[in-house]
């Protein structure tokens, strides 16, 4: 099986790729397209800043590539944020897969919201085997609201998307590669989708 990570200078690539590679699979990391188009799935991560982030994706017309996309998708954190339609981080128009508003967490709160929180309103493929109230693990000071197409919450405050779902395209606001037994089995889910 051929799983790309998208490449674009933001990423926890090197923690995904051990995850992966316990899960006995050897992503590419590649920002080329035709590669990303001809995996058998695709996984876009995230750590970083989202109107940095877009610069890179646009001047290298990795938006396109994504939105043309048929095979199974994940984004992770950032990923997740990249994917809706707009964020409040810098007022940064993103790659609208999602028709998703990311905003700031309210400023009287401990940002980034930092550790193991509990995920709740699971639906979908991608949760099987994932109990309710499971420990993800998040790092993040923007949030996905809540929408139709999302498959899973998160309170921090506020409820808040922690996973959304829309045609063959996934995210997760937490990072899955951190997050013990639950996160392996979100991407074991996800290696399993066809």
């Amino acid at each position: 099986m051929d799983i790309a990570i998208i490449k674009y200078n933001a990423g926890n690539v090197q923690s995904l790729t051990f995850a992966l590679n316990r899960l006995g699979v050897d992503p590419i990391l590649t920002d080329d397209p035709e590669t990303l188009q001809k995996a058998d799935k695709v996984i876009f991560p995230g750590v970083g800043e989202a109107s940095t982030a877009m610069n890179y994706i646009r001047k290298n017309k990795i938006d396109e590539v994504i939105k043309d996309l048929h095979q199974p998708f994940l984004g992770v954190c950032l990923g997740l944020q990249l994917m809706c339609k707009h964020s409040e981080e810098n007022d940064t128009e993103c790659i609208g897969v999602f028709d998703n508003i990311v905003k700031k967490f309210d400023p009287n709160l401990k940002v980034p919201h930092m550790g193991w929180n509990t995920i709740i309103d699971l639906k979908g493929p991608l949760f099987e085997g994932v109990d309710e109230e499971s420990y993800l693990y998040f790092v993040h000071s923007y949030y996905a609201e809540t929408a139709d197409d999302t498959i899973a919450t998160c309170d921090y405050a506020n409820r808040f998307s922690a996973a959304l779902h829309k045609d063959n395209y996934y995210a997760v606001q937490a990072h899955p590669e951190k997050s013990s037994l639950a996160g392996q089995q979100i991407l074991k889910n996800f290696l399993e989708l066809t």
